[in-house]
């Protein structure tokens, strides 16, 4: 999703094609053989992995049309944390949150709200992370915009009385065409995390 986001912000035509990871193809093996998981740009032939720092590539790469990170290096190195920490925190205590029961899913619960609630107050009043610019951190959080339902519905919590300024922000985000025709739909991917559920046996 963020790939697709930075791509299309740029205006950049490309092919797109599907994988299933349970079966991976001999080209997604040879271009990304160390972690064999998508997303992977191919650009003239070579791979770029992982998502961020495909987007960071296609900023340099593309970098006369709509900037996704500041030019100034403090700014720059601001947002790359900022996006780090989507990274390294959202996903996982995400996970957490609707994958598992009882004590371990209330404290991922509480966990990923004050994950949530700490971006919140780097947001502030802005627009965007970057101000009045659509960048690098609003694509690094926003595909996660497309899992609130399903973890309000799992943990048993809103994310418009935790965290207002954020659903404003998503909800902005999403009147991007670049945003809104990249996320798949909320409900959709509530379905996908009741079979995964199930799979998993967590009813």
């Amino acid at each position: 999703m963020r790939v697709r986001i930075a791509l299309k912000e740029k205006g950049i035509d490309y092919e797109s094609k599907e994988e299933n990871l349970s079966n991976k193809s001999s080209l997604l093996l040879k271009m990304n053989p160390v972690y064999k998981q998508i997303p992977v740009l191919i650009h003239n032939g070579k791979p770029v992995c992982e998502s961020l720092i495909i987007v960071q590539y296609i900023d340099e790469v593309w970098k006369d049309k709509t900037p996704l990170l500041p030019s100034d290096p403090y700014e720059r190195s601001h947002a790359r944390f900022w996006a780090d920490y989507v990274d390294k925190k959202i996903y996982s205590t995400g996970r957490l949150a609707w994958a598992t029961k009882g004590e371990v899913q209330e404290a991922a619960k509480k966990e990923v709200i004050d994950h949530f609630k700490q971006l919140e107050t780097e947001l502030g009043d802005k627009t965007f992370f970057g101000g009045d610019q659509f960048g690098l951190v609003d694509i690094a959080l926003i595909p996660f915009y497309s899992w609130f339902y399903a973890l309000e519905t799992c943990g048993n919590f809103s994310m418009i009385h935790e965290c207002p300024k954020l659903v404003g922000w998503a909800k902005r985000c999403m009147e991007r065409e670049s945003v809104s025709t990249s996320l798949p739909d909320q409900y959709k991917v509530y379905d996908f995390i009741l079979e995964l559920k199930k799979k998993l046996d967590l009813d």
